[in-house]
């Protein structure tokens, strides 16, 4: 019953927003009482509150079983940081959707705990480039935060726009993206 009711909850939110979800719609959706509603979340925002814990764990997850392998290069950790991301939005796009648009509905100690979870993931990438750049697989004057900044730039607000059955496929758009970015980041012959 806890899933079924974060599912709908999730297509709710996607559909209409949280502002303009209230939980007699999420009670109704999934036909229970607001009783069973409260047996299982405090209030609509512990309900957001945990769709925004499950996606930022499951990335973070994600993102730690991709970067164990120490034999992996930073470039293929790069590469591999594109096409998570991606794939989550094509695989999760509306929980997506409500964890990028809908994190400023979250109450101070939730947010503050997200920013944190978010901080982690963007750090992680922050370090791989680090890694390409005393490896020497990228270019030794980038800038690693801003470097982060651009790669989730470009990934993160795939959610507004990716049709998972569009023209490319998720795998795809990430190859495109590495490629856009690398390119600017490959060593000068002359370094």
């Amino acid at each position: 019953m806890r899933n079924n009711i974060k599912q709908q909850a999730i297509f709710l939110f996607q559909k209409k927003g949280f502002s303009e979800t209230s939980i007699q719609d999420i009670v109704e959706a999934v036909h229970v009482t607001k009783g069973s509603f409260y047996y299982y979340f405090t209030s609509k925002e512990s309900l957001l509150m945990e769709i925004h814990m499950d996606y930022i764990e499951n990335l973070l997850a994600e993102q730690h079983r991709l970067y164990e392998p120490t034999s992996q290069s930073a470039r293929e950790k790069l590469t591999g940081t594109v096409v998570l991301l991606l794939t989550k939005i094509k695989e999760d796009g509306a929980s997506a959707r409500i964890f990028y648009r809908e994190m400023r509905h979250l109450q101070e100690a939730g947010y503050s705990h997200i920013v944190e979870r978010r901080n982690q993931f963007r750090r992680q990438i922050e370090e791989v480039i680090t890694e390409g750049i005393h490896n020497r697989e990228f270019r030794q004057n980038l800038n690693p935060a801003l470097t982060t900044l651009a790669l989730l730039g470009i990934t993160n607000w795939s959610y507004q726009w990716f049709d998972p059955d569009g023209e490319l496929s998720d795998r795809e758009a990430a190859a495109y993206f590495v490629d856009l970015l690398l390119h600017g980041m490959l060593p000068k012959e002359h370094e």
